[in-house]
This record gives C-alpha cells, sequence and structure tokens, in this order.
C-alpha cells in the first residue's frame, strides 16, 4: 500500500493505550485470558474497525511510566550500551528501556497480532525472533515486555544532525459508494493501469488524464468502477487503497477492495500545501479542504489538477470474513489498525517493531507498533504515517492528524 499524506495541521485523538495500574491486575489477566480464548478460536484476534478515543490520559511524554507489577528494568540496566548506529540517512542512539514514554502502559498483545503478521515475510534480521514472536501470542504482558527488554535493544531514531523529533501524520481506508455502470450521478471512474503505462514515462498527468482525448483514449475499457465526487476519489489516490461498496447491473451490492497498482510517475503535491501557498485557507485538513471547496466549487478542477500524481488500482474480493482485515501494505502484509505505521523505508527496515510517542491537542501515542508500509510523503529520519483504519472515523482522524513524533527502533541485541 502506497500512499501520500494530506493532514497539514493538528488536530483529533485516536486510540491511545489504557493505563494499567497493579491494583487493575485482575481485570488485566481476564482480558490476557480472553485474548488466549479468541486466539485459540480463529488464530487471530481480527483488528479493531478503527482507532477509538483514550480512556484515560496517558504519561506526559518522556514522563517514567509505572511498568506492570512484577516487572523490573533491573537487568537493562546493568548492561553495557552498544554503539550508536546509521541506518540511511538517520542515526540511532542505544538507550535504556526506562527511556521509553508509556512503557508497561501499552497492551502488547494487540501489538503483538501485528507482529505475527510480519512474520509471514520477514527480513533476515528478524527471522530468527519468529518462532518466540509466535509462541509469546499467549503470553502474559509481563513475560512480552521481558522478552523485548532480553531480546531488543531500544534505539532512538535520529536525523544525522541530531534531531529527534519528527512528524506523525494519519492514513486510512475510504469506504466509497460506487457503481459498476456510469450514470444516476456516478460519473468518476477509477482506473486499473492502462497498457501503454510503461511505454510512456511519466504518463500523462492528472489534468491531461481529465482533459487529452489521446489520455482517455489509453483508458478506455479500463475501468473498474464509477464513484459521485471526484474529491473522494483523489483521496482515493492519496491513501492508496480503499473499499468499494458497489452495486453491480444487477441491483445487488457487494464490497470490494481498490488495491494499489501503480501510478503515472508525476510527482506527488499536496492539495493542502496548494491551498495554503495560494493564502485561501489556514485551515489544511480535509474537513478545512472540503469547507473550502463547498465556498468555491468552480475552482474544484483547480485544486484536483494541482496534484499531478494519479494512481491505478486493482480489484480484490472482499468475503464477510475479509471486511475485518486491513489492506496490504509495502511489506507485503496486512496493516494493523493503531499498530502499523507507514516510514521511509531507506531509514527503517520494513518489519521493524518501533516504539512510538507522539502527544498534540488530544491525540496520546505511547505504543508498540511496526514498521510495514511506505508512501511518497514520507520522508525522513523520524517520520511515520499512522493506519488508522477504514471508515468514517479512521478518516476523521487521519484527515486531521498532524503532530510532534519520536521514534526508538527496538533491534535484535
Amino acid at each position: 500500500m502506497v500512499h501520500q499524506t494530506i493532514a497539514t495541521s493538528t488536530s483529533k485523538a485516536s486510540r491511545a493505550s489504557s493505563k494499567i495500574r497493579p491494583m487493575m491486575k485482575r481485570l488485566l489477566w481476564k482480558a490476557v485470558m480472553a485474548v488466549i480464548v479468541g486466539m485459540l478460536a480463529s488464530c487471530a484476534s481480527p483488528p479493531p474497525s478503527s482507532p477509538t478515543a483514550p480512556a484515560t490520559p496517558p504519561a506526559t511524554p518522556g514522563e517514567p511510566a509505572t511498568p506492570l507489577p512484577g516487572w523490573t528494568l533491573s537487568e537493562d540496566e546493568s548492561r553495557p550500551l552498544p554503539p550508536p548506529r546509521v541506518q540511511g540517512n538517520s542515526r540511532w542512539v542505544p538507550v535504556r528501556w526506562a527511556e521509553l514514554p508509556g512503557l508497561g502502559q501499552d497492551p502488547l498483545f494487540e501489538a503483538w497480532n501485528a507482529w505475527i503478521k510480519s512474520c509471514e515475510r520477514p527480513g533476515p534480521v528478524f527471522a530468527p525472533l519468529c518462532g518466540e514472536v509466535r509462541q509469546l501470542s499467549i503470553a502474559t504482558p509481563e513475560e512480552q515486555l521481558g522478552w523485548l527488554v532480553r531480546r531488543l535493544q531500544p534505539y532512538r531514531v535520529e536525523s544525522l544532525d541530531g534531531q529527534a523529533e519528527g512528524l506523525l501524520t494519519s492514513y486510512y481506508e475510504p469506504v466509497i459508494p460506487a457503481s459498476r455502470l456510469p450514470g444516476n450521478g456516478y460519473n468518476v471512474a477509477l482506473y486499473r493501469a492502462p497498457a501503454t503505462l510503461n511505454q510512456r514515462r511519466p504518463w500523462y498527468t492528472r489534468q491531461e488524464i481529465d482533459t487529452l482525448p489521446e489520455a482517455q483514449a489509453a483508458l478506455r475499457g479500463r475501468e473498474i468502477a464509477w464513484i459521485a465526487d471526484p474529491v473522494e476519489a483523489l483521496v482515493l489516490h492519496i491513501q492508496g487503497s480503499g473499499r468499494l461498496r458497489i452495486t453491480e447491473p444487477d441491483g445487488s451490492q457487494r464490497l470490494v477492495r481498490l488495491a494499489f497498482a501503480g501510478t503515472n510517475d508525476q510527482p506527488y503535491k499536496s492539495v493542502g500545501r496548494w491551498l495554503l501557498d495560494q493564502g485561501q485557507t489556514r485551515d489544511a485538513t480535509w474537513p478545512g479542504i472540503r469547507q473550502w471547496l463547498a465556498q468555491n466549487p468552480q475552482r474544484t478542477n483547480e485544486l484536483l489538477w494541482s496534484n499531478p500524481r494519479y494512481v491505478f488500482f486493482r480489484e480484490e474480493a472482499l468475503s464477510t470474513s475479509d471486511a475485518s482485515q486491513g489492506p496490504r501494505g509495502a511489506q507485503g502484509v496486512e496493516l494493523t489498525p493503531g499498530r502499523s505505521i507507514a516510514v521511509d523505508r531507506q531509514n527503517i527496515p520494513y518489519g521493524t517493531p518501533m516504539w512510538l510517542a507522539s502527544s498534540g491537542p488530544t491525540a496520546q501515542l505511547q505504543r508498540l507498533v511496526l514498521a510495514q508500509d511506505t508512501g511518497s510523503a514520507i520522508i525522513g529520519a523520524v517520520r511515520a504515517d499512522y493506519f488508522a483504519g477504514w471508515g468514517a472515523d479512521a478518516g476523521e482522524l487521519a484527515g486531521r492528524l498532524k503532530q510532534p513524533l519520536r521514534l526508538w527502533a527496538l533491534w535484535p541485541r
């Protein structure tokens, strides 16, 4: 799943880890046992449909968290630290586990499901750990956390000039009504890749696809479906995949996924940035962009054409059981809402477990995530795009989330 990011101002919260206090240990064990039963019944718990708001305020970023009952960091404190590492354009600085904000408060079993998915296509560094990761899927939180400390070394990710703070944004899978045939308001086509895509690099721009007869002729017969809103089509192009609730010619409806199948090789340009540069808005989130469009409908094409990149798709069937599964990211494994991130793969290898800490006006995130995807706008050492899930709630988060980020890579000792 290759995508871009639109968010250019701060806002909404996503699900943050609930605090686990010693007095709640009995409730924690009940939750763990529920996970065990679910995993025995279906191999893995299905991911939630979208993140939810935090139940309790998390610890202040940088403030040491109270660890889980019966767990200690003494083993880690006695080890010598390894030397720093250079990974692509980033510098990894070894730290003690106690530096990680929220350590001991994150329900790790949620991230463990995402890690098991990474083990379907692990890189050479993490492949030797996958047997242990699978065995620990039904372990207690204390056992999982203790294993992390024994087997992995945390490294604070920085730019080469020592900047440890970066940017967190979010992305999601839109769910869009569609028709297999044009008409009745469904007039915006979504296309498979044209046969001539590899014969012309770069291919036609978005504006040329909409206006040039030769570009339109090359796409004729490549339509997958039609939707009603050209802005929704742009959203789908930016996110890189999505779900269509398609009305078939016989009137029946079914849910399908559109997966990324290529681009026209034109550069990605943020429509939010275009509006800011034009002085048209101060709120370049998707809600702000839609408000501007409602006030300036005659400029819709001008805004759309400011981004010359165009994305082509392939259709994938979605059964009832598949509907709770995420799209496949660039690592080639299914993404997990709230536990998968897109990264700059030059700086962070796919499949790397990461500790993420980010704080904004309402979004507080301190948790274990997996680097399983990438995107053309995800560039830099401390840069991540948080997979929110699918549907309206996930879209609300993804359209607004932009806030400071710190990352720690968890690397085998």
